[in-house]
């Protein structure tokens, strides 16, 4: 049996498999492109290692400031889809490209609303560009007023919006001039004013959909992201077929071999290492008269792949291991604040995997000095895709010493940012007649302020890049992963915790067991590697979070 025909399913594929769907981050993560609130809540999400930052664009176009979905769906879509877009990190437990046409779908959402109200924008105010151009001012004045602490600031801001009406109303009822210009100025000031009105009708449509969207994805009701402009409906449509071969790369990048070792970071896409055991002895001939029968790193990685498979097999029937994702990875050293990775490539790398005979020649050659790592690695993905329980086995010869090493990674749910529903806006006052008790006021879904910003951006979306240059945008946390960037650590929850340590203990004992035979059917005296095996089996028992990356030297 070749490696290259008769190990296909060996060695893959590549992206592990939710167990019962596991949509909940993909789904938590996708809701963020339907969201409203400003765009420096994200800034919250951030874990210790991954940390995204905002461009607050000019500070005297605030008007032009993003919402957190707005900044986050071109943000990602550019990020993931972009022409000659840097290498991305696997999103375990996730799936990246429903997240991404989730964004694509936000977005053309958003160009639909954008295109109506570029409507009401020339009908309304690039028409009667005075007018406009008074009340806009007022606008900002009373927004950027508003944003500071001292409430008087506030009141002033109102009371700078409420002049500029009481003078409007002033100049509608005595005129200056007659004629033509008279009844044009009358109409300056009154149809910004009839523009607002249609414009929030408009608006408020929009965000009833976009809540919509955001409910239903987070209440797990299957909302669908409706992309047409990613399938091309002849051969001239260029646009259209260059996002559809962007899904796919995004596809086939997301079920690549290869992953990245970032020093305290851990594997990036599988979290920080918690744990590490190391089983390391000599090689001594069971019978002194014989040598030992010559035998490879490869052939004990193979026997241990067989056992791990077996691990959702048990003599009882209680329950246990779902079926675990047992694969074959090529691990890349980078630095840990490298703001980017670059994948394998040349003769042995294809469609980002790592061919198999390459797989194999770096197991048995690449084990001491510089150069990639294989790592073989067990996983499953649980708590509806919440928690990523990877451990990995790697087995090394140096001179007459074997050292078979086991190493566990964690990755905990997204953040509970994510996972927040739509909330109808509402505040508290004080009653009337009983100032000692409040009650709850309903607020516009859409309020003024958020109408004015609406409409003043949607002539510029068509150039994305004046909008964020203006108003702002979101920096992705490099190397970029949606899954991992936001992940926060799953030794809070105590259930989630208790899975990762019980894993940890089995997969030791299979790992142990298989090498040991192999070392057995070569000659290998396995005394010594049969107790130092029996010790590690007593200590992993008492297993323990650790940050097994830290070294305190």
């Amino acid at each position: 049996m070749t490696v290259d025909g008769g190990y296909a399913d060996f060695f893959g594929p590549q992206v592990p498999r939710t167990d019962g769907g596991g949509q909940a981050p993909t789904f938590a993560l996708a809701s963020a492109a339907y969201r409203d609130g400003p765009m420096e809540d994200l800034k919250k999400a951030d874990n210790e290692w991954h940390q995204s930052s905002v461009n607050e664009g000019r500070s005297w176009a605030t008007i032009f400031r993003p919402n957190l979905g707005e900044a986050f769906s071109n943000a990602v879509a550019g990020r993931m889809l972009g022409s000659g877009r840097k290498p991305l990190i696997q999103s375990f437990g996730a799936e990246p490209q429903v997240v991404v046409e989730h964004c694509l779908a936000a977005n053309g959402i958003r160009k639909s609303r954008d295109a109506r109200l570029s409507m009401v924008i020339v009908v309304c105010g690039l028409l009667f560009l005075p007018g406009m151009l008074i009340w806009l001012i007022g606008f900002q004045i009373r927004t950027t007023v508003a944003k500071a602490e001292n409430k008087q600031a506030g009141a002033l801001g109102t009371a700078v919006l409420v002049a500029i009406a009481a003078l409007a109303v002033l100049f509608l009822v005595k005129m200056p001039f007659s004629g033509f210009w008279a009844w044009y100025a009358r109409a300056a000031v009154v149809m910004p004013v009839v523009g607002w009105f249609w414009a929030k009708r408009i608006c408020e449509s929009t965000a009833k959909d976009l809540r919509e969207r955001w409910a239903g994805l987070l209440s797990g009701s299957g909302v669908g992201a409706k992309v047409p402009e990613a399938v091309p409906s002849n051969p001239g449509e260029t646009a259209a077929e260059e996002l559809r071969q962007s899904l796919a790369r995004l596809g086939a990048e997301q079920q690549s071999n290869s992953v990245f070792y970032a020093g305290p970071k851990g594997i990036l896409g599988m979290g920080t290492r918690w744990g590490s055991w190391q089983l390391a002895e000599d090689l001594v001939p069971a019978d002194p008269t014989r040598e030992i029968h010559p035998f490879r790193s490869w052939d004990v990685i193979r026997a241990v792949h067989d056992q791990l498979r077996m691990l959702e097999r048990g003599p009882l029937n209680t329950g246990g291991f779902p079926k675990p994702s047992v694969r074959h990875w090529i691990v890349t050293p980078v630095g840990e604040n490298a703001k980017d990775v670059s994948r394998p490539e040349g003769t042995d790398v294809e469609a980002y995997q790592v061919k198999p005979h390459a797989v194999q020649e770096i197991c048995n050659k690449q084990q001491f000095g510089a150069g990639d790592r294989h790592y073989l690695g067990v996983q499953w993905t649980l708590w509806d895709g919440q928690l990523v329980i990877t451990l990995l086995t790697t087995v090394t010869v140096l001179h007459s010493t074997l050292r078979i090493e086991v190493t566990g990674h964690a990755l905990g749910p997204v953040n509970s940012l994510f996972m927040s529903k739509p909330e109808a806006p509402s505040k508290e006052v004080t009653k009337s007649f009983k100032p000692w008790e409040k009650r709850k006021v309903m607020l516009p879904l859409v309020p003024a302020n958020e109408v004015v910003r609406l409409a003043v951006r949607a002539p510029l979306g068509w150039y994305p890049p004046l909008l964020n240059w203006l108003g702002g945008s979101i920096g992705l946390p490099e190397p970029f992963g949606l899954r991992h960037a936001w992940a926060d650590q799953p030794w809070r929850h105590r259930f989630m915790a208790d899975d990762a340590l019980r894993a940890a203990t089995p997969v030791l004992r299979v790992v142990h067991s298989a090498a040991i035979k192999v070392l057995e059917e070569n000659g290998v005296d396995t005394e010594k590697f049969g107790a130092r095996a029996g010790g590690l089996s007593g200590a992993v028992q008492d297993a323990a979070p650790k940050k097994a990356d830290v070294y305190d030297a």
